[in-house]
């Protein structure tokens, strides 16, 4: 899903007073980690993710697979928290 820079400001604001929903361990982009992201992804939408300390690359890496598992767009990296997004049927967050 390619979100413009506009739709991108808008969930960067909604995601800034979320909590990390997923943690990712030393293991990596498992096939549970990716369950557990569906499953957030499915019921918020907007999915803030804490990852393990790697350097910023191996981060990317992990946030981009992780994303192209469950189909969703990374949004946002900032330090070790990443953030997700996926669109429901329920359309939970109006795009602008």
């Amino acid at each position: 899903m390619d979100l413009s820079g506009k739709q991108l400001n808008h969930l960067r604001a909604l995601a800034h007073h979320l909590k990390p929903v997923v943690t990712i361990g030393v293991a990596g982009a498992t096939p549970a980690v990716a369950s557990e992201l569906e499953h957030a992804l499915t019921s918020h939408e907007l999915v803030k993710i804490r990852l393990p300390s790697l350097p910023k690359s191996e981060k990317r890496a992990l946030l981009d697979r992780l994303c192209s598992m469950t189909e969703s767009t990374p949004v946002q990296l900032i330090g070790r928290i990443g953030v997700a997004f996926r669109s429901s049927p329920a359309r939970l967050i109006q795009m602008p």
